[in-house]
């Protein structure tokens, strides 16, 4: 027969399963010694396996709480649905979520959608099938609302708590995201850009998820606050597929579009992130043009693109494995029914050789 604490450790393992999901605290060790007639040592045994199974945490004068973990390994996981798992920031970003988790004594599984709403529900429908604790979501075209939202809700209903990072979809305003200052960001650098004496400022920015739109907005309100007229015409928007195409074949011909058509009068241009930035001074290079001496560029990340680039670039940056771990933290936050909120994280800038007065 099991020793009394293994005994009363299982029994507690089943009092927590019955509540997961909620704020649950265990009774007091006390009341555990009169409920199942054992002694105090026994009580504190049979805690420590839990502790040590991190199925609960003690909280220094308030007693021993679930950590929402269920006890079922299987059962115990989070699902991350990411647009890719290779590109650019996404490694680092993978690796601070897992980590986050399995300190926690979750488990992770990614799902790449590609930024395909067809493949994002495909993923949702498997998790029906599949339940998880969690879900941290990307979202997929989140500058338009998602189709996908009923199977969101059914997922919700079924017990899994749902975070959005890097975007959110406008017809599921009452789920938490945590997401960049996009707009802060995009005002920020036209800020910027102004203080070294630009007027004439482009931008070319991401059309189908709602971080370029809001980075876009930043812009365009900076120099309306300036009073600094602005020329829609410096404005370019790409999408997915043309930014597949760059990656995957290195396909620039909307970027050389763009500095033939749009670029010919700006002295500056904040670009949707530093992987088009590269790519951008790049084609820019080709054309015989300086940087910063005929056109300065701005960006937002300040990943290993910017020191890649023939010209070290400017950009705006979080501070390093923020974005990751918030999220990660605000997910178990929700499994175990502590309170969590929306954030929005703030940039910082980070001046480098891409930047300067105008010509």
């Amino acid at each position: 027969m099991p020793a009394k604490y293994i005994r009363l450790a299982e029994l507690l393992k089943n009092l927590i399963k019955e509540n997961a999901g909620d704020t649950f605290r265990l009774p007091t060790e006390d009341a555990l010694c009169r409920t199942y007639g054992v002694s105090r040592q026994t009580v504190r045994k049979a805690l420590s396996i839990l502790e040590a199974e991190h199925l609960i945490e003690k909280r220094q004068g308030s007693g021993s709480y679930a950590t929402g973990l269920s006890g079922s390994p299987e059962k115990d996981n989070v699902a991350i649905l990411v647009c890719s798992d290779t590109e650019y920031i996404y490694p680092g970003l993978l690796a601070d979520m897992r980590s986050t988790l399995q300190a926690k004594g979750f488990s992770a599984t990614v799902y790449v959608t590609g930024n395909q709403i067809s493949k994002e529900r495909e993923i949702l429908l498997s998790l029906l099938e599949h339940p998880v604790r969690g879900i941290l979501s990307e979202g997929c075209k989140t500058s338009l609302p998602t189709p996908n939202h009923d199977l969101y809700e059914r997922l919700s209903e079924k017990g899994a708590s749902i975070l959005f990072f890097h975007g959110n979809y406008c017809n599921m305003p009452d789920y938490l995201s945590i997401k960049d200052d996009n707009y802060g960001g995009g005002y920020y650098l036209a800020k910027y850009l102004v203080s070294l004496g630009h007027k004439k400022i482009a931008g070319i920015f991401k059309s189908d998820d709602i971080q370029g739109t809001e980075r876009l907005f930043g812009l365009l309100s900076a120099l309306r606050d300036e009073n600094i007229p602005f020329d829609e015409e410096r404005i370019c928007r790409f999408d997915t597929a043309r930014l597949t195409a760059l990656q995957k074949k290195q396909d620039t011909g909307f970027l050389s579009e763009f500095i033939s058509k749009q670029l010919k009068n700006a002295t500056a241009v904040i670009c949707y992130n530093d992987e088009i930035a590269y790519w951008l001074i790049k084609e820019l290079t080709y054309k015989n043009m300086r940087i910063p001496g005929d056109l300065s560029v701005v960006c937002f990340d300040n990943s290993y693109f910017s020191d890649l680039s023939p010209v070290q670039i400017t950009s705006l940056s979080h501070k390093s494995h923020e974005m990751g771990t918030v999220a990660a933290e605000s997910i178990l936050n929700l499994i175990k029914g502590s309170p969590a909120s929306s954030q929005k994280l703030p940039w910082r800038l980070t001046v480098k050789r891409s930047s300067g007065p105008p010509p």
